[in-house]
């Protein structure tokens, strides 16, 4: 049940009088809870103004009982078990200029939708990420406003700029004026901490034209210390006009210190996916089964490798995609993990012909991007902490922890290898995506300068040292990388 509701209980005062604060209440207003939950925001209405008309939306059996519990007595109350995302009276109030003056939700995240209803919810909100509920409130929520109504839903802050919510953002920046959007860490909401994301309180009212919409002057507030700083202190504001905004590379809000930033990732003409194919890599579908490890890295119940089986000249050999035959069948395999520039064999596959004919037929295996095993390229974990690295693959597998780079232009590999192992790239990375993941679409947009032949010259050679020293030692001198994030910054400004 948890899994199809997702409800995370708004438990924090702080928060919910931070919310109702911002819809500034006044006697008579027609209000709006489309997912009550526990009924902690009508509670707090209901603290505020005795006389407001609240219509109570849940679709939790159990969430219904207990809302009726609590305002079965309020004639001001009407709780209703209906799906604010497919109520017919609802959609009917969007065609006719919305119906209500205040909305305030915590609409559930990701609740899980059947595949029957994730249909029907296509058709109703065409270009929507259906699988993630929230923004599908916060969009339905919108219509529902009378002109100048006036809304405050807390969400994950992912809405602002992953690329399935382009066209949320868009509904968002021509149809309301954005007053205020708060960010901080999951952790301030009790009982919630996201690995993917931090949370946002976005106050919004509803525009009376586009123009008034695009004219809208965004105040962005984050850097909070505690949750009780909501309202109180401001350490942080950026300002930024929601027309900026709109024409913005996928509409995506750039957060950054540096304007620069910003502006290159919205005017550069040339970007990581005009150049190199991104990809996602390999998954057997049973990693206990097929996969082996080095002696060194035994762990998580792995079997360890008997060097007897490892294939030694795998690269050479013809029709390497329908497998090896005979004992020698294990490959090594790129996986995740923070190591630059070069990753020695730790990881094996099985690389049989049974083996591969399994992960050709097998529908939890992954067989995916296949023309780029055992090519010459870049692997950038998928995940990383607070700095994007990456290795050289070198004609090896690569697992789907890994985002594969393979430059068209062979001679821009070294350079692509130490700007991805560059704080300079870690800041248009996280300016994209501020998320500690880095999906090969992400990657696809990073602006990229291509260097000058002399300037490509001198960072070939240090790469060169770096991956000698790692191969043949086992580490590199501090100082080469830094002259080559020098030469990266030098090249990019910052």
């Amino acid at each position: 049940m948890e899994e199809i509701y997702r409800s995370y209980y708004t438990k924090s005062d702080a928060i919910v009088r931070y919310m109702v604060e911002r819809l500034r209440l006044e006697p008579g207003l027609r209000i709006l809870e489309p997912c009550a939950g526990d009924g902690a925001f009508v509670e707090a209405l209901n603290g505020q103004l005795a006389n407001l008309l609240i219509d109570v939306y849940e679709i939790n059996p159990a969430a219904i009982r207990t809302l009726k519990e609590k305002f079965g007595d309020r004639p001001n109350v009407r709780v209703v078990e209906e799906d604010t995302l497919t109520c017919p009276d609802l959609a009917f109030f969007t065609t006719m200029g919305g119906r209500y003056d205040r909305i305030v939700a915590n609409p559930p995240y990701g609740g899980w939708q059947d595949y029957d209803k994730r249909k029907d919810l296509k058709q109703l909100y065409p270009g929507l990420y259906v699988r993630e509920t929230y923004s599908l409130f916060l969009y339905r929520c919108i219509g529902l406003l009378r002109s100048e109504g006036l809304l405050s839903f807390i969400v994950p802050d992912t809405f602002l700029n992953l690329h399935l919510h382009k066209t949320l953002r868009e509904h968002l920046l021509t149809k309301t004026k954005i007053l205020e959007l708060a960010l901080f860490p999951s952790s301030f909401f009790p009982g919630v901490n996201f690995g993917y994301s931090n949370l946002s309180i976005i106050t919004a009212a509803r525009a009376t034209t586009q123009e008034e919409a695009l004219n809208n002057v965004v105040h962005v507030v984050s850097g909070f210390e505690s949750v009780d700083q909501l309202g109180k202190a401001k350490p942080r504001v950026h300002e930024i006009r929601q027309q900026d905004w709109l024409a913005s590379m996928d509409h995506a809000l750039f957060l950054t210190d540096d304007p620069g930033v910003a502006k290159l990732i919205n005017s550069s003409p040339l970007r990581i996916g005009d150049i190199a194919a991104c990809v996602t890599g390999f998954y057997s579908g049973n990693d206990k089964e097929f996969l082996r490890c080095s002696t060194s890295i035994s762990r998580g119940n792995y079997q360890q490798i008997n060097p007897d089986a490892v294939c030694s000249d795998w690269a050479h050999l013809p029709n390497l995609l329908d497998g090896i035959a005979g004992g020698r069948h294990f490959i090594p395999i790129v996986k995740g993990g923070a190591v630059k520039y070069y990753k020695p064999d730790k990881w094996y596959m099985d690389w049989s012909r049974s083996a591969v004919k399994h992960y050709k037929t097998d529908r939890k295996a992954r067989f995916q991007n296949p023309t780029y095993y055992f090519s010459f390229g870049i692997g950038v974990p998928m995940v990383s902490s607070s700095q994007i690295s990456a290795a050289l693959i070198e004609s090896r597998l690569f697992d789907q922890s890994i985002v594969g780079v393979f430059p068209y232009e062979r001679e821009l590999t070294y350079f692509l290898l130490a700007f991805f192992n560059s704080p300079t790239c870690n800041k248009l990375i996280r300016t994209i995506n501020p998320s500690a993941n880095n999906p090969a679409n992400y990657i696809k947009k990073i602006p990229l300068i291509k260097p000058s032949r002399a300037l490509r010259k001198r960072i070939d050679s240090l790469v060169q040292r770096i991956l000698h020293s790692a191969r043949e030692e086992g580490g590199y001198d501090d100082e080469w990388e830094a002259g080559l994030n020098a030469s990266i910054q030098e090249l990019y400004g910052f």
